[in-house]
């Protein structure tokens, strides 16, 4: 079978993302790292780099995309099984962990870069309301009509990102309650909290 080029494209993109997510792990690239030195890390060239990804900014986030979307894999088992209440708190821990921090200031140094060309960065962009649709249908499932079930779970992720940027910037500032309060926010809605049943 002939690939078009294209798809040849589509294609070495992939192996190279597939090579930089074998180098960097869950992590991201350090922020003094340039794109010549993420390229010789993977053994490729910088050229090849740009082709694929534009910028160094690209690279972060086609990483963070396809991290992203591994951590939503795993987060989807605890939304089949579980409450919106479960799934908020698979979220929170997901993303607090020590380990999470150097992706955690990636996404959003990348958010911040697409809020100026969000056109350069699609990709990204259209994933970052995955999380906040995956709630909304657990949301759906508990009782809530879809509108209402949608400005839950985009309330309930902004003030997730809210609480992990003020963390970012001042260290040490998240409450140990944080997810009590996030969870508190939503106790008057109208939808039982109980589990689904099987």
């Amino acid at each position: 079978m002939i690939l078009s080029t294209s798809q040849r494209n589509s294609g070495a993109r992939e192996r190279l993302l597939a090579r930089l997510l074998d180098a960097f792990g869950e992590a991201l690239p350090p922020p003094e790292m340039s794109l010549r030195e993420i390229a010789a890390r993977i053994e490729t060239s910088h050229a090849l780099l740009r082709y694929h990804f534009g910028s160094l900014p690209g690279v972060l986030a086609a990483l963070l995309t396809a991290q992203r979307s591994r951590d939503n894999e795993a987060l989807l088992e605890t939304a089949k099984e579980g409450t919106f209440d479960d799934f908020v708190g698979a979220i929170w821990r997901t993303y607090t962990r020590p380990a999470q921090l150097s992706r955690v200031r990636g996404f959003f140094h990348v958010v911040g870069l697409a809020a100026y060309a969000p056109e350069d960065f699609r990709e990204f962009v259209e994933s970052i309301d995955d999380l906040t649709a995956m709630l909304s249908s657990l949301a759906e499932r508990e009782g809530l009509e879809p509108k209402e079930a949608r400005e839950l779970a985009t309330v309930t992720i902004a003030a997730m990102r809210g609480l992990l940027l003020q963390e970012l910037l001042t260290p040490g500032t998240l409450s140990q309650d944080a997810l009590t309060l996030i969870l508190r926010m939503n106790e008057d809605r109208s939808a039982p909290r109980s589990r689904p049943e099987r």
